[in-house]
């Protein structure tokens, strides 16, 4: 058999590949980005502050209005 013009052997690929993948040397100074006050819940309920209440005091708003403000002026 010929060999690949790129030098590329795909059998040597395969064995080479069949070895457990080393692990992460980062991994343990990543952990605390998903762990305690950074667990995606809580980067989640903190990105919008005031949200909530914000949301809230618009409904009042809007029960407010269609209820006091009504215009009975119809052109």
């Amino acid at each position: 058999p010929r060999g690949s013009l790129t030098g590329f052997d795909p059998q040597e690929h395969v064995r080479a590949s069949q070895y457990p993948p080393r692990p992460d040397p980062w991994a343990r100074h990543e952990a605390w980005r998903h762990t305690g006050p950074f667990t995606r819940y809580n980067r989640f309920k903190r990105a919008f502050p005031g949200l909530g209440i914000a949301t809230v005091a618009f409904g009042v708003y809007l029960v407010y209005e269609a209820v006091f403000l009504k215009d009975d002026h119809a052109h």
